[in-house]
């Protein structure tokens, strides 16, 4: 497989020919496993104090005439906690049960649960070499991003590495011919429900990701493009590759990186 190579400017180079890693087998099955695997480790745990509902003394006694005592009073042998009493006089409600008013959860949220998903490291690693060549197939692609006529996946020059201004950035993919898709994801909608409440009133877009093969000027410049994402060729993953499980997001390699690829996740 080859690729065209686009300059700064937009116009095409030269030709390269494309990693092995290109070639590997389709499995969006993988894919998912190994993001749902990265996304369950930002998950935060969250459970009750381990004595809640269990603060106070229950205990009633079984036999007669003991003090504070259940027999011959009428009463049901549910778990119980004094609220006040006048003289033998007791005033109860139901507690530590976890059916009663006060009492305890049945089944709480524990903070020691395990959230984390494991996932082998040769799966992991096949999910990443599936997920990038989902980005080099054209069908897959164009059903998350507008791609237009540009063929993909999309291999700038290295100078593309040295561009400081974010509006230099926009104006290389515009040139390229992806206007479209750096418009469709500007646009973000209200989130609906209790997520406007909680910091986070709008759902915005994935973009293009840039993936480059060093610390360069373009990981400030570009990460500034609404819904765009950039990484080290060596810091890939599986939910960068395909945010939400779905794979074939748009790429935009450099040179450089696109030959770094070659030797890694194997």
């Amino acid at each position: 497989m080859k690729a065209s190579v686009f300059g700064v400017d937009g116009k095409r180079k030269r030709e390269i020919t494309l990693p092995a890693v290109f070639k590997e087998e389709f499995r969006p099955d993988i894919i998912k496993r190994a993001v749902l695997s990265i996304q369950s480790r930002n998950r935060q745990p969250k459970g009750t104090n381990p004595d809640a509902g269990k603060r106070k003394s229950v205990y009633r006694s079984k036999r007669r005439r003991a003090y504070r005592g259940t027999y011959g009073m009428g009463t049901s042998r549910t778990p119980t906690k004094v609220m006040w009493r006048r003289g033998m006089r007791f005033h109860y409600v139901g507690a530590f049960a976890p059916q009663t008013k006060g009492g305890r959860v049945a089944f709480p949220p524990q903070v020691s649960k395990v959230l984390e998903e494991k996932i082998n490291s040769k799966e992991r690693l096949l999910a990443i070499r599936s997920a990038i060549a989902a980005t080099a197939d054209r069908e897959v692609v164009g059903k998350r991003h507008s791609v237009g006529k540009v063929k993909v996946p999309v291999v700038v020059e290295n100078k593309a590495e040295l561009l400081k201004r974010t509006a230099d950035v926009q104006k290389m993919v515009e040139a390229i011919g992806l206007g479209d898709e750096l418009e469709r994801a500007s646009q973000k909608k209200k989130r609906p429900g209790r997520g406007k409440m909680r910091g986070r009133p709008y759902r915005k877009r994935k973009g293009p990701l840039f993936v480059v093969s060093r610390r360069c000027d373009l990981l400030k410049s570009a990460r500034n493009i609404p819904g765009a994402d950039v990484s080290l060729v060596k810091d890939l993953n599986a939910e960068l590759l395909a945010p939400g499980c779905q794979p074939g997001r748009l790429c935009i390699w450099s040179e450089d990186a696109m030959k770094e690829l070659e030797g890694l996740f194997k």
